[in-house]
């Protein structure tokens, strides 16, 4: 007997970090995605995807395991978006061949950013003298504990518009011969789902049960996958990072007004 299809459905949400913080990261990840193409013979999986966005580096390797496994497997990947799939959750969402969200989702800012502060003045009215000693000029480039040098800042840029062009490069390929040609998509700006579809971003609107449902027939099951972090993990001083990390979190979402 044909036994009822089954859909893995992988849930990303959060900012993108690396090292150990936060769950949203290719080491934390490659387990969850591994299992989700491997078992069962799903005849597609689905990426629930919230996420402000965060590191360049973390948001390519995520989206390349990915693609490397959908095409091996040959199993179709399709997106689903919630709140936002900004920046580097946009690039998640590119990595599956179609993406669907719903009306008011926030989607785009393919852009590149960087921010810091400057404390030197600050120090400068305590007294407090800075004394660092490096071999080679640019190990402290952008130290924010001495004057800005505009050579450090265009450098900097450099290093910005390498990694935009990077992220414009996936967005293209992947949408290839879906994006319009009538306005530049690549500025950073975000757009609602129904612009987004317009401009070629995304390919629809839509919710990921109905969707599923309509696609591969009322009996399609659905099989999720995420990060599982054991309970004794967030005890000590593991509660201390969750709570700078959510503050940070929730600091990247308010830019998009969530």
């Amino acid at each position: 007997m044909k036994s009822d299809p089954t859909v893995a459905v992988i849930r990303l949400q959060g900012v993108i970090v690396g090292g150990s913080r936060g769950t949203l990261n290719d080491r934390a990840l490659a387990p969850v995605i591994e299992k989700a193409f491997a078992r069962g013979k799903p005849v597609a999986v689905a990426l629930e995807i919230n996420s402000p966005g965060g590191s360049p580096v973390q948001s390519s390797l995520i989206g390349a395991r990915i693609r490397r496994l959908a095409e091996e497997k040959d199993i179709p990947v399709l997106a689903f978006v919630e709140d936002v799939a900004a920046s580097g959750g946009y690039w998640l969402a590119v990595a599956a061949d179609e993406i669907y969200a719903d009306p008011s989702s926030v989607v785009g800012s393919i852009g590149v950013i960087s921010a810091g502060f400057g404390a030197h003045e600050f120090l400068a009215k305590q007294g407090v003298e800075r004394r660092v000693y490096t071999a080679g000029q640019s190990k402290s480039m952008l130290d924010p504990f001495r004057p800005e040098k505009p050579e450090d800042v265009a450098r900097l840029k450099g290093l910005l518009d390498d990694i935009h062009r990077n992220f414009i490069d996936h967005v293209s390929t992947r949408r290839a011969g879906k994006l319009t040609t009538e306005q530049d998509l690549f500025t950073g700006e975000v757009w609602l789902a129904q612009k987004a579809q317009e401009l070629g971003l995304i390919d629809g609107i839509g919710h990921l049960k109905p969707f599923l449902k309509d696609r591969f027939g009322g009996r399609v099951k659905l099989r999720r996958y995420g990060v599982r972090r054991p309970f004794f993990s967030r005890l000590g001083a593991q509660m201390v990072d969750d709570t700078i990390s959510s503050i940070e979190e929730r600091a990247a979402y308010a830019q998009f007004g969530l």
